[in-house]
């Protein structure tokens, strides 16, 4: 059966979803991102590439092509709600795609020519979605992933394209090898150097040179040339891991404020898998120096939620991974191997008291909808070392965590005796 697969990406998504809120946005040029000099551009508006601006461009560089460029530092809680929205319309209208990132998406339609034609559903698919959330949008229709990929590129900003079987490779022939996914920066400028600039010349060489050159992403890099790619459209499913991670604003080796900020960020993230009722058996950390060499280092752990247990596995690997003794410019926390569930903690080796407090603690934070209000003293930033564990004094939470502490003293006492000694964190 012949494939087709269709690709779809949200025009400068993030500032798509700005300019919905603020029309006054449209039609000048503006950047989402980090607003230091520090930040990178995360979305950038056609008028504002016109300056030579893209995506991952350092904001001070960006500021200084554009000027007048305005800023906006951005709503991840905004952009989640729309790819939400936009995933569920997807879900309604097909039986297989694939979600690779907040606004990018595979579908494949496979064998439902038969019905209206696949570029007619592809086309439904577009008008539903930009209907429905007033964003615009760009596809392609084509074999494979590849080719479906490349062509939403040149279908942009706000159009779709068909490229049919036959005419794939002429299609990708007279584009830049930049084009292709997998070409980076660096390999760009080695395919460059090699007088390689155009699809067509991957094209007309030998696979057995490229994967001389470029080792196995070499013979890669020469199929999605050719229009070659089996993979596969992966049925959408729940995302695997959770991150986060911090540039600074100036360079630092203080380990005392960069292990109160792991520890902060290893809380807000737990509390996150709590929320969503999940668990982690993996914790990752990342480091990036100034000279920008990253390295991460992870662990797998037996299946959890709770902070004690995360934060002790976060400083250990920090504790490993910071050999340098560089300047640090970036740090990171990610947990993987996420599995939907609630934690079960044995009575007579865990720390009820402890426990407990996690539940007064998530409690407080659902009720005041702020997770800076409820933290460890040890992961309180250096700026408001002064503050308390619970919030500096801005509600007496302190009080109020304690009392839901006694309230469940009497169901745990209970809980003891019972022969069962397994119990559910809610």
């Amino acid at each position: 059966m012949e494939r087709s697969v269709m690709h779809i990406d949200l025009d400068s998504f993030f500032v798509s979803v700005e300019r919905l809120n603020n029309p006054k946005l449209i039609g000048k040029p503006v950047l989402v991102g980090g607003t230091s000099d520090r930040g990178v551009v995360a979305s950038c508006s056609y008028e504002a590439r016109t300056f030579g601006i893209h995506s991952a461009m350092p904001m001070r560089m960006a500021k200084q092509l554009c000027p007048e460029a305005i800023i906006i530092k951005g709503d991840t809680e905004q952009y989640s709600k729309y790819s939400n929205e936009i995933t569920d319309i997807i879900h309604s209208k097909v039986p297989l795609y694939e979600k690779t990132s907040i606004d990018e998406f595979y579908i494949d339609l496979t064998g439902m020519d038969k019905f209206f034609g696949c570029y007619k559903i592809a086309q439904d698919v577009r008008q539903t979605i930009m209907k429905e959330t007033n964003l615009p949008i760009s596809f392609a229709l084509s074999t494979n992933k590849t080719v479906a990929k490349v062509g939403t590129g040149e279908a942009k900003p706000n159009g779709e394209k068909e490229i049919k079987r036959g005419t794939e490779k002429k299609f990708l022939a007279p584009l830049s090898v930049k084009k292709i996914p997998m070409v980076g920066e660096k390999t760009y400028q080695l395919l460059r150097g090699m007088g390689v600039m155009w699809i067509r010349t991957v094209q007309e060489m030998p696979m057995e040179l490229m994967e001389q050159v470029l080792g196995q992403n070499g013979t890669m890099i020469w199929k999605k040339a050719n229009a070659i790619d089996n993979s596969p459209v992966e049925p959408y499913s729940e995302r695997k891991s959770i991150s986060t991670e911090r540039t600074f604003d100036r360079d630092t080796i203080d380990v005392k404020a960069l292990k109160s900020l792991l520890i902060s960020m290893t809380e807000k993230l737990a509390y996150q898998l709590r929320q969503e009722e999940q668990l982690t058996a993996c914790v990752t950390v990342k480091i990036r120096y100034s000279d920008f060499n990253t390295f991460t280092m992870q662990a797998r752990i037996p299946y959890t939620s709770l902070d004690h247990t995360l934060m002790q596995k976060v400083g250990e690997l920090f504790d490993k991974l910071y050999q340098r003794r560089m300047l640090i410019r970036l740090i990171g926390v990610r947990f993987s191997h996420l599995i939907q569930g609630s934690y079960q903690y044995n009575m007579f080796e865990d720390c009820s008291k402890q426990l407990l407090l996690y539940q007064a603690m998530d409690k407080m934070r659902k009720r005041y909808e702020d997770d800076s209000i409820i933290k460890r003293a040890s992961g309180m930033e250096i700026s408001h070392s002064n503050f308390n564990a619970f919030g500096g004094g801005k509600k007496n939470l302190e009080k109020e965590a304690k009392e839901y502490l006694e309230k469940k003293a009497e169901s745990i006492a209970i809980l003891k005796q019972k022969p069962n000694n397994k119990v559910m964190y809610e």
